[in-house]
């Protein structure tokens, strides 16, 4: 049966109530009076279930359609305001012994360069992302126990954190490595990071297990259960996502909205992030060979759906999609993009060549960080850099709280901007300096707190001198 609080994955994530979600959604998908009561409760910004937004992704009502993408605009700006996190990934090794079917790192790839950074390499790797400008990052390895083990992610998460160079430093490690035991959890968590990422590629049992022929990630429910382990280990923030265009996209969102719930269900906490990325051309990958891919079209609704039905969660973006496609999507619920980001072994200090890469995935969009923060703020956003609340302890339950109740508004904007003049003080173009002053000015108007207000404008002042790393 299905229940959300369950600790099986089959239970949480119940294939038959997926169905049924979907031929409900289908009934209803033209049913204007359903989809006003729906966007009416949405509009309390208190969320919504796997059902309700389910025949919001389905509803094929023009009307109703602009004003879900209008909610999903409000939303966004009632939580998130004009801010966009910046990241960056660093992959550290792409030695794996699964053999995921949608991904170059699989076993059986022969011809692939195998890479693994050594720690000295690690520190070349971070000077290059701290040079750029980089605060944030997202580790990245494939899953090997021999290349891979844990020893390794803890020993580079304690490299990260121990470079300063210049005024660089990165201040929170974000991880994306493979399910994982509650006690490596838990070593994880003592090693400071931040969030832990797990994609979990598809929802569907029986195409999951298609997907994953061989290797530890075949077990579907170790592998789903993954983020429970992480919370059981004390992990506060956990990231989902789905790899859109392995399987049918509106089970997969109704699958990953049904592990939302049970996160909230189980643990008092949803995700912190969720990521939607798509299948795109990889070494030895053809996204043709996979027949559920989603057009640009597609992609944006189902971003402004998951804004509508889990509108606290921070909602990610990579350099997989275009500078197009990242910028159709910024207003409508994205509030974390990657920018600058190499995904090739040791790609920051020098760039691969194409016949010789070691790369996950082919980077879409491939402007410098410094371009991609001048057209950020020339759309009217505030780059961020900050990490305050990862470094302050307002995690997990803590975070959620204050953001559900939007106080956390009172911290975010202050931050974003004292970092966002760090940023234009340290690493920034002279062009996008004299954009990002114009910024900081516009914006600090809107701090309604005078105390605030008045401490930040001193800050500001106290980096332009050259002083670093304030937060409130």
């Amino acid at each position: 049966m299905y229940d959300p609080k369950s600790r099986k994955a089959e239970e949480f994530i119940h294939h038959g109530e997926i169905m049924d979600t979907l031929a409900y959604a289908d009934a209803h998908k033209t049913d204007a009076v359903l989809i006003g009561s729906i966007l009416e409760k949405a509009k309390l910004r208190k969320g919504l279930s796997h059902r309700e937004a389910s025949v919001l992704l389905a509803c094929e009502l023009e009307d109703k359609n602009q004003e879900i993408y209008a909610l999903a605009k409000q939303i966004k700006r009632d939580f998130y305001g004009d801010r966009i996190v910046m990241f960056a990934p660093l992959y550290l090794s792409n030695y794996c012994v699964n053999g995921c079917l949608y991904c170059p790192y699989h076993a059986k790839n022969k011809h692939i360069p195998r890479k693994k950074l050594t720690q000295d390499e690690i520190r070349a790797e971070v000077i290059a992302l701290q040079d750029m400008g980089h605060k944030r990052l997202a580790i990245e390895a494939g899953e090997d126990p021999v290349n891979n083990p844990l020893e390794y992610i803890l020993e580079s998460i304690k490299t990260i954190y121990s470079i300063k160079h210049k005024n660089g430093a990165i201040r929170r490690v974000n991880v994306n490595i493979a399910a994982t035991t509650v006690e490596n959890y838990r070593k994880l968590k003592e090693a400071g990071i931040g969030t832990y990422i797990l994609f979990q590629e598809t929802y569907h049992k029986e195409g999951y297990e298609q997907l994953h022929p061989t290797g530890p990630k075949s077990d579907y429910a170790y592998h789903t259960e993954a983020h429970d382990r992480a919370m059981d280990g004390g992990i506060d923030d956990v990231g989902l996502g789905v790899l859109f265009g392995l399987e049918r996209y509106r089970y997969e969102f109704a699958g990953l909205l049904m592990h939302a719930e049970h996160l909230e269900a189980v643990h008092g906490v949803g995700p912190h992030t969720i990521s939607v990325p798509r299948v795109c051309p990889a070494d030895d990958i053809d996204p043709g060979a996979f027949d559920n891919g989603i057009s640009d079209e597609i992609f944006e609704k189902i971003v402004a759906c998951i804004r509508v039905a889990v509108p606290y969660t921070g909602m990610i973006i990579s350099t997989r999609e275009s500078q197009k496609v990242r910028e159709r999507v910024l207003d409508l619920g994205i509030s974390q993009i990657s920018g600058g980001s190499r995904t090739s072994v040791g790609g920051y200090v020098e760039k691969e060549p194409d016949e010789a890469s070691s790369a996950q995935f082919d980077v879409s969009d491939t402007r410098t960080l410094d371009q991609v923060v001048r057209w950020l703020m020339e759309l009217g956003y505030v780059p961020s850099f900050c990490t305050a609340c990862y470094r302050e302890g307002r995690t997990g339950d803590r975070f959620m709280s204050l953001c559900k109740a939007g106080q956390i508004q009172n911290c975010c904007l202050p931050n974003a901007l004292m970092t966002l003049k760090e940023y234009l003080e340290d690493y920034a173009a002279p062009e996008t300096k004299a954009v990002g002053e114009r910024v900081i000015a516009r914006q600090q108007e809107f701090i309604t707190n005078p105390k605030v207000k008045a401490i930040v404008a001193e800050r500001l002042q106290k980096i332009a001198q050259g002083e670093r790393d304030f937060r409130f």
